[in-house]
This record gives C-alpha cells, structure tokens and sequence, in this order.
C-alpha cells in the first residue's frame, strides 16, 4: 500500500500473517485481506468474515491501540450505536515496532460526500447522528480518565490555540490550483469562531474526535455504526460537530442541530473546527488521499456556503 508519511511503518498480508500466528494462533487460519480503505492512522486488513486487523502506520501507534482497548468498552455501554469490539491486542514482532488491534468487522456503507441525489434525504442519518453526539457526551468521565494523557488531544482544545496552524494551513493550501474555496471568506469565517468561542465557556465531555464520513457506516438509510475511536479523547465535543457539514445535506443538518440543540456558538466553533480540519489535510494529502481531500473540499464549501 502506498506511504502516507515520511516514518511509514512497513505493514502487508505477509507481516500481518506472520504476527497473527505468532500473538493470535487461534486464529491462524482464517484469510487475510488488504482493504483499500486503509486510513492514515491505521493499515486494515480483512480476517476471516467476521474480524478486522487494525495495524499503526507511524511510530508511536501503541498509544491509540492501547487507549482503544481500555475506554472503548467503557463508552460503548453508554451508546445506541454499533461500535466495534475490541477482540485482542497483539504484541510488536518481526520488525514492526507497535501492538496492533483485532475488532469485529462491522457490515454497512460508507455514507456519499456529498450527499447524493440519489441517497435521499439525510434526515433519518442526521437524527443518529445527533443521538450518537448526545450520547457520547452524556457518558460519565471517570477520574481515572481525565489523568490519562491518551485523552488529551487538540481536537478537544481552544480553537485560539490552534490559530497559528490554521492560518499557515491557509497559506499553504493558496497554490493547490484545484481547491476551488474562498480562502479569503475561510478566515472571516474563523475569526467568527475565534469570537463565539471567546464568548462562551468550554465544555468537557467524551468527543470522537475524528467524526467524519470514511469513520462511518449507514444501513438501509439510518446510521448504523461508528468506527475508528483512535481520536477518542476528553475536553470540548464541538469538534464532533463537523460531521454536519461533510456528512449531511442542509436539510439534515438543521436536523442535527434541532436534535442537539446547540447554540449559535457552539455551531460557529463546530464550523471553525470543520474548516480547521480541512485546511490542515489539504497541504498533507492532497497528492496521497484524494479522496479524503475531495470530501474535505466538500466539508469545508458546504460550511462558507451556510454563512
């Protein structure tokens, strides 16, 4: 599989196969496949029919397979929503430095982005959406994991604290011919989130972290699970807000909104995170995930286009 970043960990079916054998023989015998949709955090492979290999990409990947393994089925207990279960967690060999996950394999589609013509309207996705977000805010933070420092993550931050980065982002992403946004308006926009948040007080609760369409699955219309909990952290949720403008049409997200009941400027920082967001993967991936960036260009256009 192609490299998504300079200190790429060398990850294919043989090492996975090999490591399999090693930490999990039980299991030695079912087929190993490579899915294209590997993310940039985490190289996937198919075991069997019913079980998933989630392997780090970059050094340092333990950290998020441990954390997984540990508040994952903390939180799941306090959702609606399928989320994998993490099966074992298996030890570094054969050269690969980092401890690596076995979960269920969840069956769905990843939703259309943008919302297609032929999707239908998003409302029903919206109304999951808005219960997965109010959920996960609602389940209760245990001491032991605000002293955990794997739960603390920029995402759940200030926005003011990531300013210089994004309007460096900004910049960089200026020469990309094809990107098709109003840089200019993406600035007014985040100085706008600059000041809602100014203005008001944070929250803390859980977050994802990483709610965007590539970490989600829809069934016969309706959401039907939540994958990839490697951004799961504790500090402000408004970041989980940005699935409203990849995911949804605007009819869906004024759904999403009524459901969730934000305010104005809880929304304008869900907009700054969205068009943060963006801006940082664009410099990063614009040649290696298109895709990514073709639903991030989508995210951030559907976000200048509501103010």
């Amino acid at each position: 599989m192609p490299a998504l970043h300079d200190d790429e960990l060398a990850v294919d079916v043989q090492l996975v196969r090999r490591l399999v054998e090693q930490s999990l023989p039980q299991y030695a015998d079912l087929r190993i496949q490579s899915l294209a949709s590997s993310g940039s955090s985490n190289a996937l492979f198919r075991l069997g029919n019913a079980l998933l290999v989630r392997m780090p990409r970059q050094p340092g990947g333990s950290i998020t397979i441990e954390k997984e393994a540990r508040w994952l089925p903390v939180i799941a207990q306090g959702l609606t929503t399928a989320v994998p279960e993490i099966v074992a967690v298996g030890e570094p060999g054969f050269g690969y430095p980092e401890k690596w996950a076995v979960t269920t394999w969840l069956d769905g589609q990843v939703p259309e982005v943008p919302w297609g013509v032929d999707s239908g309207s998003s409302h029903r996705v919206a109304h999951g959406l808005a219960q997965l977000v109010a959920e996960l805010r609602q389940v209760e933070v245990p001491p032991s994991a605000n002293d955990d420092p794997a739960l603390s993550w920029y995402r759940g931050g200030r926005l003011a604290d990531m300013d210089h980065e994004f309007r460096q982002s900004l910049d960089e992403c200026r020469p990309i011919a094809d990107l098709g946004l109003d840089l200019d308006r993406a600035l007014s926009v985040w100085d706008d989130a600059l000041a809602a948040e100014q203005a008001t007080a944070p929250l803390r609760s859980w977050y994802h972290g990483d709610l965007l369409a590539e970490n989600l699955l829809i069934r016969n219309g309706e959401l039907a699970a939540v994958l990839d909990f490697g951004g799961l952290a504790v500090g402000d949720p408004s970041v989980d807000l940005i699935v409203a403008w990849e995911v949804l049409d605007p009819q869906g997200r004024q759904t999403f909104k009524g459901a969730i009941s934000v305010d104005d400027a809880a929304w304008a920082k869900g907009m700054g995170w969205a068009l943060l967001i963006a801006m940082i993967t664009f410099p990063y991936y614009w040649h290696t995930m298109p895709a990514r960036c073709a639903a991030r260009q989508s995210m951030a256009a559907a976000v200048l286009a509501e103010v």
